[in-house]
């Protein structure tokens, strides 16, 4: 099943015939942004026969039109990163195949009509990416899931979550944090790569439901926020309309400054004084603060992994080499009993073929 994945031909419903690259200046994030609105790798029709294969089915290497979307997004987002197709390890292949199979039931049911599949490009710019794919009058109704195999190949679970977690933190000698998601004895490549699924797969789970808002569409052009309910538990628009606020910030004074990635703004000697003011919230991590997309993502993983799959979620903060502050998953907390409620709800939901009922009913 490896070689058949490795050197899988095109699908049919990537008509290279009628795709054309966009011709964008990899300084001209105008251009880059306009294209990749339109591209047809956004396009439903474009994924019909992916569509047709079973879910864990779906992976593959990317193809040359996700390419060059991933590119079109980079430069309108002034990434540097230069996103190409990569050549596949057969054990990694295997490993990200069994991250997947071993997901809940309750979690792959979801997917059926929403994944248009898994799809491998190397240098994105990050570890995963996850984007909509519309129909033809415009309507989100499915997307896909990028993996960067060159950082993957790289981490363990435990290492990769310690390495996520300090970046909103500047490098310090004297404080350092470390996470932990899963067991000594389970702290894989392959375990990391299901948590980071995990997260990309409730991205494409909240596409066309009412979980939160979407992210292609300005805070203002939204007509009501009264349908997303799990967005309403933590979020709000501005007063301006142009973008999103927390219901918190005053709480969490530290959350305007957490920037996963690149450019950490935060000091390394506030480390726990930031995790104390996030449990004065309802999120559930440090990352699902940031935005609203995020928070959901960040949720779901967490509950999927820590409640329904019985790992461990921890992080631990260190002053000198002595533990200061410990955080742990929040998933029997009052804090998080509205967020667990909508979540379940969301599992325990009976998909159909044509996905009619959005996520958490009416």
């Amino acid at each position: 099943m490896v070689l058949v994945l490795l050197n899988m031909a095109m699908p049919a419903s990537f008509a290279l015939a009628q795709w054309v690259p966009a011709t964008c200046a990899d300084t001209d994030a105008e251009c880059a942004s306009k294209a990749g609105q339109q591209h047809f790798a956004k396009k439903i029709e474009f994924w019909k026969q992916a569509l047709i294969l079973p879910v864990e089915k779906r992976v593959a290497v990317a193809p040359p039109e996700l390419v060059d979307f991933l590119r079109l997004d980079n430069i309108a987002q002034s990434i540097p990163n230069k996103p190409r197709a990569p050549v596949l390890a057969e054990d990694f292949v295997r490993e990200v195949m069994a991250a997947f199979d071993e997901l809940p039931q309750s979690v792959k049911s979801q997917l059926t009509t929403k994944l248009v599949g898994i799809y491998f490009i190397e240098d994105i710019g990050g570890t995963g990416f996850t984007d909509v794919v519309v129909d033809s009058s415009g309507k989100e109704v499915a997307g896909f899931v990028v993996l960067d195999p060159s950082v993957l190949l790289q981490q363990t679970a435990n290492g990769w979550a310690t390495w996520k977690e300090n970046t909103p933190f500047k490098p310090s000698t004297e404080f350092r944090l470390t996470a932990e998601i899963e067991e000594e004895s389970q702290n894989t490549r392959k375990n990391a790569i299901q948590y980071i699924l995990l997260h990309e797969l409730a991205h494409v789970i909240s596409i066309g439901g009412n979980v939160h808002p979407s992210w292609n569409v300005e805070p203002r052009d939204i007509a009501s926020l009264l349908p997303y309910r799990y967005f309403r538990l933590s979020w709000t628009r501005s007063k301006d309309r142009s973008g999103y606020v927390s219901l918190f910030d005053e709480a969490f004074p530290q959350r305007k400054d957490v920037v996963y990635y690149f450019g950490a703004r935060l000091a390394a000697n506030t480390m726990a004084a930031t995790y104390e003011s996030l449990e004065r919230t309802n999120f559930v991590t440090l990352y699902g603060a940031t935005r609203p997309g995020d928070d959901f993502a960040e949720a779901f993983a967490s509950y999927v992994h820590s409640v329904t799959m019985k790992r461990p979620f921890l992080i631990h903060i260190y002053q000198n080499g002595k533990q200061v502050k410990s955080f742990d998953a929040c998933w029997s907390l009052p804090r998080c009993a509205d967020k667990r409620q909508l979540i379940e709800q969301l599992l325990e939901a009976k998909v159909t073929v044509n996905q009619s009922t959005p996520p958490f009913g009416k």
